[in-house]
């Protein structure tokens, strides 16, 4: 019996999830909602879906049982809040919410009512990951002791239709693309414990050069370029840049470094990508067969393992735990330059199990 799920939000990342949502065989989309309801209603018509509602009508449906959240940042928490009083379990877009505080409450709700919490990103279950985890978890490059992650770019302005948000309270390059690095990193090598690091706004202001908004001009509020080490508890060391202030760099995405080899990897914002080897007596670098076909542009494979995950009693991989936890360090990259210090982290989380082969015929052909 397939779980039934609602979607709140219908804007462009909607489409992605309801396009991989209506091929998974343990779940059903039964309704969607918009606070803008025509959007809802021209999504349902879209993918089929048999109801377009309120959000609160939603939230009073009976036979929902998994809320997905797909609003903005800032209304990531209240959403969830509300999900969760109603009686339904949920699953948001990333980041949990934009504070910590109100994650955490996010967090103990669901506890209080034996309530399950997901939240995005879900790409360390793809190929290219997944294929990575087996090779360290196997031992083919020993024991890791170091990592980098390198998210180089110079900012949306020249691409986005509305690239403000960006720069305000809840973007920047930390919280728009860390999420999908650092949940990497703790699938791959484990929790961290401590943060430091320096964080700086390069340019005040950004000149938008992309259609509707050519010529308008946006004040940076966050850090736009963040230089971070995190020590892992198992006693691995990272680097990690995150930057909009770049236009050109030539460094990888990813690498993992072991007593026995090193690991390449390729961007974790994806599901595929080319995993490449160096063993410690090689002379080069030998690109590794990816372990299963889950390349593609798979957002909502978490949901549907949240699903599985609800019907068979197991905990789920893209949890509120994990999602907790690489908020609180990206809050920490930030404390630390601001009060020149390392950051004990309070959080901690369990790498999320590898996703099994035979978990893979939950989509339906």
């Amino acid at each position: 019996m397939r779980l039934k799920l609602g979607i709140v939000g219908c804007g462009n990342i909607s489409e992605v999830y309801l396009r991989n949502l209506c091929s998974f065989a343990d779940v059903e989309v039964g309704a969607v909602s918009d606070m803008d309801l025509q959007r809802a209603r021209d999504r349902a018509q879209q993918f089929g879906i048999p109801r377009a509602l309120a959000v609160d009508a939603l939230l009073a449906e009976p036979d929902i049982e998994v809320i997905l959240n797909l609003t903005i940042p800032k209304a990531h928490a209240d959403v969830a809040m509300a999900a969760l009083r109603s009686g339904k379990n949920v699953y948001n877009e990333k980041p949990l919410a934009v504070g910590r505080e109100e994650a955490r409450k996010v967090l103990d709700l669901a506890a209080e009512k034996g309530l399950r919490v997901g939240c995005a990103p879900d790409t360390f279950l793809g190929a290219a990951l997944q294929t990575s985890r087996q090779l360290i978890d196997s031992g083919t490059i020993g024991t890791p002791v170091g990592a980098t992650a390198f998210m180089i770019s110079h900012g949306h302005e020249d691409w986005h239709p509305d690239p403000a948000f960006y720069y305000q309270p809840g973007g920047g390059p930390m919280f728009d693309m860390g999420p999908y690095y650092l949940s990497a990193l703790v699938s791959l090598i484990g929790p961290i414990r401590r943060v430091t690091g320096s964080a700086q706004i390069s340019f005040l202001e950004r000149t938008v050069t992309s259609p509707p908004k050519f010529g308008s001009t946006i004040r940076v509020e966050v850090p736009t370029n963040i230089a971070s080490v995190v020590d892992f508890a198992n006693g691995a060391v990272g680097t990690m840049l995150m930057t909009f202030d770049v236009w050109r760099a030539g460094l990888p995405h990813m690498e993992i470094y072991g007593s026995e080899g090193t690991l390449r990897i390729p961007d974790p914002n994806n599901f595929g990508g080319s995993v490449e080897l160096w063993p410690r007596d090689a002379r080069e670098w030998r690109t590794v067969p990816l372990i299963n076909n889950l390349t593609q542009n798979m957002r909502g494979l978490g949901v549907a393992d949240m699903a599985r995950a609800l019907r068979e009693g197991r905990p789920h991989r893209a949890n509120g735990e994990l999602a907790y936890h690489v908020l609180e360090i990206m809050h920490a990259a930030h404390d630390a330059s601001r009060e020149e210090r390392h950051i004990k982290l309070v959080s901690t989380c369990e790498r999320p199990l590898p996703l099994r082969v035979e978990e893979f015929a939950f989509a339906r052909t």
